[in-house]
């Protein structure tokens, strides 16, 4: 689990601990390049949430970037990060460094979007998948060259280069900005909030464990999670729609040479966990949702 640290950081705590360890700083764009950014985007949380948009600067790299933080004693630890505006998603994975587990999403006009230091991601590292705006992605955390959870997230013009006033919902968050800015993504219409499972894949099958990969039913997800501090899977199949109202679903796991564990049943939210010990072992997966069904082919060995 990551390192909890203080609700609210300073702005020399922040310097000292969001930094990333890149090598470069990308060239920062023009107002001809900005005028390329045509997509407009909402907030990467949660329909109703609010989050800091912190543009610090010095020494903030790359110069622009956006760490969204804590605000009024909201924890953004552990919050679901949705793509800000559709387009492709490509799942990446620098380790210990960098920006640790992250995303860039390619948007209709060429600009891009990045989504770094998640604690755990939709798809495997370099995966890829079409993503609307609101789309789920990951999950905020502090992987890589980050000793703090948060979310830190660009806004890139076609050619690469930084904008470095990026604006989402409408509020544009210059250099040394800070400012709250509320979610309107995933919202119904008239600007109500649309039902959200309160559950995730993580906290269905709980401490130590990742998303490693996912396959999208109709009305929901099926999810595959690794723990690497005891080599389990774990598989649960969550619902985005008729959420409260029991349905059938169903999750299941298969280490390859070993008898098939599962959960069906009607369930309000979600079916599993099922949990098994797969270390370098090759596993089948999957789940359904009503008549959606998704079953993997014998996979992730290692």
């Amino acid at each position: 689990m990551p390192t909890t640290w203080p609700k609210l950081l300073t702005s020399a705590t922040v310097t000292a601990l969001c930094a990333l360890a890149v090598a470069t700083i990308p060239q920062v764009a023009s107002a001809q390049d900005a005028s390329v950014l045509a997509v407009s985007h909402k907030s990467p949380f949660n329909c109703g949430k609010t989050f800091s948009a912190n543009n610090w600067t010095p020494n903030h790299n790359p110069v622009g970037s956006i760490d969204w933080q804590n605000h009024n004693g909201d924890d953004i630890n552990g919050e679901t990060v949705r793509a800000t505006a559709a387009g492709t998603a490509y799942f990446r994975d620098a380790g210990g460094s960098s920006y640790g587990k992250w995303v860039e999403i390619r948007h209709s006009d060429g600009s891009r979007t990045r989504y770094a230091h998640l604690s755990s991601m939709v798809r495997g590292a370099g995966g890829s998948m079409s993503v609307g705006q609101g789309t789920v992605i990951g999950a905020v955390g502090s992987t890589g060259g980050s000793k703090g959870p948060h979310l830190h997230y660009e806004q890139r013009t076609s050619g690469g280069a930084m904008d470095t006033s990026p604006t989402v919902e409408g509020v544009t968050v210059s250099l040394g900005q800070r400012r709250p800015v509320g979610s309107t993504n995933g919202c119904g219409g008239g600007g109500n909030p649309a039902p959200t499972n309160p559950y995730t894949p993580e906290k269905a099958c709980g401490g130590g464990y990742a998303v490693i990969d996912s396959a999208a039913l109709t009305g929901g997800r099926t999810y595959l999670l690794y723990n690497a501090g005891n080599g389990n899977n774990c598989v649960v199949t969550m619902k985005s729609a008729n959420l409260g109202t029991a349905s059938a679903v169903s999750a299941f796991l298969e280490p390859q040479g070993e008898r098939r564990a599962a959960d069906s049943g009607n369930y309000g939210y979600y079916a599993g966990p099922v949990r098994s010990n797969a270390a370098k072992q090759c596993v089948r997966w999957g789940g359904s949702i009503g008549s959606s069904g998704y079953t993997s082919p014998f996979e992730h060995c290692g």
